[in-house]
């Protein structure tokens, strides 16, 4: 068994398609290398990636209706945001070792892509795109519950936004409401990875980054979060 049918299986899904597994584990920088075996790639693993994160956000808002049906939308909004979002996508791209089968420009690879959040985050939307194109919404719906149902059991309570809860801890202080602003852009044009930066009145700033400028608010926000403990 080879490492790429060993990985799948890993993953719980006997690709009938190895080459959209290969597609998923292609960052851009790699193109030109895997024009050579039969990969018509012009994007990497970017279209997957982009069906992916359709396909994880359908998956887990089906998973969150069955299991908690007597919560209101805006408590089912919360924990799904806290399911999709990036950091989420990394920690399951790191349970599953997905860094190490990643297909990278010696150039990537010599800066750590195989650790880089964002590669990891994006490529494991790609995964779940091509086992949804290989073997159908159940098994998309499959590998989802797999990795993400043991997040949704280990905090029963709907998450606080952190945005809200760093708001919060200001107010309750009688200090200032907290203030962002962007500090940096990463990646292409294309696919920017934002950095944001967050103020709170005699507290040192905390930073966060992710692919839309709410997102890396809410990072900011956690990592300032995490500073006030």
């Amino acid at each position: 068994m080879d490492r790429e049918q060993a990985f799948a299986a890993a993953l719980g899904h006997d690709f009938a398609n190895r080459e959209l597994l290969r597609e998923a584990l292609t960052h851009r920088s790699a193109i030109d290398r895997q024009r050579g075996r039969n990969l018509d790639l012009q994007h990497g693993n970017e279209r997957l990636e982009f069906l992916g994160d359709r396909v994880l956000s359908l998956a887990v808002a089906d998973v969150l209706i069955r299991r908690f049906p007597l919560e209101s939308e805006g408590e089912l909004a919360r924990r799904h945001a806290a399911l999709v979002r990036a950091e989420t996508l990394v920690e399951v791209a790191r349970v599953i070792g997905l860094g190490a089968h990643l297909l990278l420009a010696d150039s990537e690879e010599a800066t750590g892509g195989r650790e880089k959040p964002a590669i990891l985050a994006d490529a494991c939307e790609a995964v779940i795109g091509a086992v949804y194109r290989d073997g159908g919404l159940e098994a998309a719906r499959s590998f989802v519950e797999r990795y993400w149902v043991p997040r949704i059991e280990h905090d029963p309570k709907p998450p606080r936004d952190p945005k809200t809860a760093l708001q919060e801890w200001a107010q309750g202080r009688g200090l200032p409401l907290p203030s962002y602003r962007e500090v940096g852009r990463d990646g292409p044009p294309h696919a920017p990875q934002f950095i944001m930066e967050v103020m709170v009145r005699g507290r040192t700033p905390a930073h966060g980054s992710g692919k839309t400028k709410r997102e890396a608010e809410r990072a900011a926000a956690t990592a300032m979060l995490d500073a006030l403990k």
